[in-house]
Formats: structure tokens, C-alpha cells, sequence
């Protein structure tokens, strides 16, 4: 299974960051930069919303009935003339129920790290949101995802199968720095360069991703 930092990298990746960029109006390498450091922490926010058996029904129900994976066959038609209105509403929807009460404060961290106002962020997240749950719903529709166990082992797959496995393991460890399985919650808490790791978060991601 590839992993999320593949897909990223991956000529459909490029298209998503060159569609992307030009329907929010954002640099296309502070686009591509944006989600590098986004994606891998929604999908681990999802992880955390599915370890639960009410969370992980309602994900797989999102991925086999709204997020099949149909989104990604008219990627031209998607982002011709401007991404619809609709589709960044549901963006939002996604966001707000993955992150809740935690979207401004990694809106703001991405921001920080990519080059970006906060306020671009949220609108490339908009986009890239439901981008995100069609690839999962067509690696759920290709391995019949119908269970919790096998939604963890997707997330998981998609998460730690990347060619960078050493860096993506080192991502997830900086953006859970306490230990406690929350990754949002450390986003947040280190906007502004907390003491959990010495220089923040920020510093952190910037040798990650020579930002």
C-alpha cells in the first residue's frame, strides 16, 4: 500500500498540488509544502477518531457511501474554472469533524512552517479534504474495507507505508511529542513554540521538510 507522502509525491500528487494552488490562488510550492505537513496529520487525527467502534463505523461509512474514490477520476474537471462550491463546503465539513475545536490552531502551525496566512491554509485544506478521503474510500473500495480492524490497518498502511517510512515515523513522533496518542492536541499546544521539544514544533517540521 503506498503511503500518503507517495501519493504526495506521485504524479497524481503534483496534479492535486498544481490544482490545488491555482483554485485557492496560493504558491504552488507553499501549496505543495502546505500539504506535506497537513495530510499525514489528518489522517492521524482519523486514526484517533476511528479507535473508537462508533468512530470507525461512521468513517467507513463516509468512505464506501460519499468517499468512494470518484472524486479523483475527473481531476481536470475538478479543478476547471474553480473548485465548486460544494466541494469546499464538504472540505469543511470533514475538517471540522476530524479536528473540531483544534483546526485553527494547526491551520496556523502549517502556516507558520509553509509561508503561508492561516486563512490560505484553511482554503487549501478545504480543498485537499475531500482529495484525501477519495483516496482513502478507493484504497477501502480495493481492499473491502468493512471493519474496524481492517479501517486501522488502512490508516496504518497509508501512514507508515511511505518510501520515508524513518521520516514519517519521526513526524508522527514529533507531532505526538507527550506520548498520550493525541496528535492534534500537541499541534496545537506547540503554535507558538512550546517546551515539549526544544525549539517547537516549527523547528522540528523545518528539518523535517527543509523548510
Amino acid at each position: 500500500m503506498e503511503g500518503i507522502l507517495d501519493l504526495v509525491n506521485s504524479d497524481l500528487g503534483k496534479t492535486i498540488i498544481n490544482g490545488v494552488s491555482q483554485s485557492t490562488g496560493t504558491d504552488q510550492a507553499k501549496t505543495g509544502s502546505a500539504l506535506t505537513m497537513a495530510l499525514p496529520v489528518l489522517m492521524k487525527a482519523m486514526q484517533r477518531n476511528a479507535s473508537n467502534p462508533e468512530g470507525a463505523q461512521g468513517l467507513i461509512n463516509a468512505l464506501n457511501k460519499k468517499h468512494d474514490g470518484s472524486i479523483l477520476d475527473n481531476l481536470g474537471g475538478l479543478f476547471q474554472g474553480g473548485v465548486d462550491d460544494a466541494v469546499k463546503t464538504d472540505g469543511e465539513k470533514i475538517l471540522g469533524h476530524v479536528l473540531g475545536q483544534r483546526q485553527q490552531g494547526v491551520q496556523q502551525v502549517i502556516g507558520q512552517k509553509s509561508g503561508l496566512d492561516p486563512n490560505a491554509v484553511a482554503n487549501i485544506l478545504k480543498v485537499a479534504a475531500p482529495i484525501l478521503m477519495g483516496m482513502m474510500g478507493k484504497q477501502a473500495r480495493q481492499s473491502n474495507v468493512n471493519s474496524q480492524g481492517d479501517l486501522g490497518g488502512l490508516i496504518g498502511g497509508m501512514l507508515g507505508g511511505s518510501k520515508t517510512k524513518n521520516e514519517q515515523g519521526f513526524l508522527e513522533q514529533i507531532l505526538d511529542a507527550d506520548g498520550d496518542g493525541s496528535v492534534v492536541d500537541d499541534v496545537a499546544g506547540m503554535v507558538l513554540g512550546g517546551n515539549k521539544q526544544k525549539g517547537g514544533l516549527g523547528s522540528l517540521l523545518g528539518g523535517l521538510f527543509g523548510k
